[in-house]
C-alpha cells in the first residue's frame, strides 16, 4: 500500500521498511547506464548490485534502530531514498554519549559487512580489477565490499544530521547546551553541504541531491531542537485557544458547515453537555464525511476521535511532541475533571514561538 509517497516491504520488529517512489526512478538511471555499458546481462548485473548495496544500507539503519531500543527509543519506519535509508527514530538519546553508540552503530555495521566480505573471499578479490568490465559474481563482492568501506567512511563526515554529524553535536553537548550544540553541528553540515552541492556542480548530480538532503535536514532538525527547547519554558496554558466554537455530539454535518462558515476555525471540538470530548472535526474531515455521508450525517461519523489530552501546566514540549507526529490536528487541554478547558493547534503554538522568540527592541530604536 502506497503511502507518504512510499511502498511498505515489510516490518521487522515494530519498524516498517518502506521504499520511497522515487527510489524506482534510481533502479531505472542504473539499469540505463549499465545497458549502455553492456547490454542486458550489465543491465541486470547493475540492478543486483544496487538490491544488494542497499541490503546493506537497511542493515546499517538497523545498526541505528537495534541501538537506539536499548535506550527505549522506537523507530516506526525506516524508508529507502535514492541518496540512502531514512531511519525515523522517534527522538535521539539527549545524553552524548548514547547519542555517539546510536549515531556509530550504523557505519559500524557497514565496517562489519566490508570485512567479513574482504575475509571471506580474500582469495578471490583483486581490487586492481575492480574497474575491469566484467559482471561476474567476485566482481559484485568487490564492489559491495568498496561501497560497504565508502558508506563507512562517507557517513562519518561530520556533516550534520548524517552519523558523523551527529557524533559531533554530542562532543559539543558535552561542553555547552543541547540547543547551542545543535546550532554549531548544524551549521557545520550546511558548510559541508554546499562544499558537496559544488563538487557536485562538476559533474555528479547524486552529490547535489545529497548536499540539498544535508542542508534541509540540518536546517529542519536545528529548527526542531531550538522549538523543542523554546516550548520547555511555558505550559500548555500558555498557547491554548480558550475561545472557540465547539459542536454537540448531537449535531449533524450540515450544523458543522453553517459554523465553518460563522468563523474562522478550521476544526471544532465534539463536546457534550457535561464539557467531556468526543473527539474533533476538522474542516477536511467535514468535506470527506459530506462527500461521503451527506448532510445529515452526525458529526461523530467524521470526526477523529483519539485527540491527546493534556493538563494545563504539562510542558508545553509534550504538546510540542504529539502535534510533531501529525497524527491528530489538536491536543486538548483538560482540567481534574477531565472537562474540556481549551486545545492546542500547529498554528497557535507557532504563533506563540514566533512571538516568545522576538529579540528585544534596541534601546534606540530599529
Amino acid at each position: 500500500m502506497i503511502s507518504g509517497g512510499s511502498i511498505k516491504l515489510f516490518e521487522v520488529r515494530g519498524t516498517a521498511v518502506r521504499v520511497h517512489l522515487t527510489f524506482f526512478l534510481l533502479l531505472a538511471w542504473v539499469a540505463t547506464i549499465y545497458w549502455y555499458k553492456g547490454g542486458a546481462q550489465a543491465a541486470l548485473y547493475g540492478l543486483v548490485f544496487i538490491a544488494v548495496l542497499f541490503t546493506c544500507v537497511v542493515l546499517h539503519e538497523f545498526g541505528h534502530i537495534f541501538m537506539a531500543r536499548r535506550y527505549g527509543i522506537r523507530t516506526p519506519d525506516v524508508t529507502l531514498l535514492p541518496i540512502g535509508g531514512v531511519a525515523s527514530l522517534e527522538r535521539m538519546p539527549r545524553k552524548p554519549g548514547q547519542e555517539i553508540m546510536v549515531a556509530l552503530a550504523g557505519p559500524a555495521v557497514n565496517l562489519v559487512i566490508a570485512v567479513v566480505l574482504l575475509v571471506l573471499f580474500r582469495g578471490q578479490i583483486d581490487l586492481e580489477k575492480l574497474q575491469e568490465v566484467q559482471y561476474a559474481p567476485v566482481n559484485l563482492v568487490m564492489q559491495v565490499a568498496v561501497a560497504n568501506i565508502v558508506l563507512f567512511v562517507f557517513n562519518l563526515i561530520p556533516a550534520f544530521p548524517m552519523d558523523g554529524g551527529r557524533v559531533l553535536r554530542a562532543l559539543l553537548a558535552l561542553s555547552m547546551d543541547y540547543a547551542n550544540a545543535t546550532r554549531v553541528a548544524a551549521t557545520v553540515g550546511q558548510f559541508i553541504a554546499i562544499l558537496f552541492g559544488v563538487l557536485g556542480l562538476m559533474g555528479n548530480p547524486l552529490l547535489i541531491l545529497v548536499a540539498l538532503f544535508i542542508f534541509m535536514a540540518a536546517t529542519g532538525e536545528a529548527g526542531y531542537v531550538e522549538t523543542q527547547a523554546v516550548t520547555q519554558d511555558y505550559t500548555a496554558r500558555d498557547a491554548m485557544i480558550s475561545t472557540y466554537v465547539a459542536l454537540s455530539p448531537e449535531d449533524n454535518l450540515d450544523r458543522a458547515v453553517e459554523r465553518l462558515l460563522e468563523t474562522t476555525q478550521q476544526e471544532f471540538p465534539i463536546v457534550d453537555a457535561a464539557g467531556q470530548l468526543h473527539g474533533v472535526l476538522t474542516r477536511e474531515r467535514l468535506v470527506n464525511g459530506l462527500r461521503e455521508h451527506g448532510g445529515g450525517a452526525a458529526v461523530q461519523d467524521a470526526m477523529i476521535a483519539a485527540v491527546p489530552q493534556v493538563a494545563p501546566g504539562e510542558s508545553l514540549a509534550t504538546v510540542f511532541e504529539a502535534l510533531r507526529k501529525k497524527e491528530t490536528p489538536i491536543v486538548a487541554v483538560v482540567d481534574e475533571a477531565h472537562k474540556l478547558m481549551g486545545y492546542v493547534n500547529s498554528e497557535n503554538l507557532a504563533e506563540l514561538i514566533m512571538v516568545r522568540t522576538q529579540p528585544p527592541k534596541s534601546a534606540y530604536g530599529a
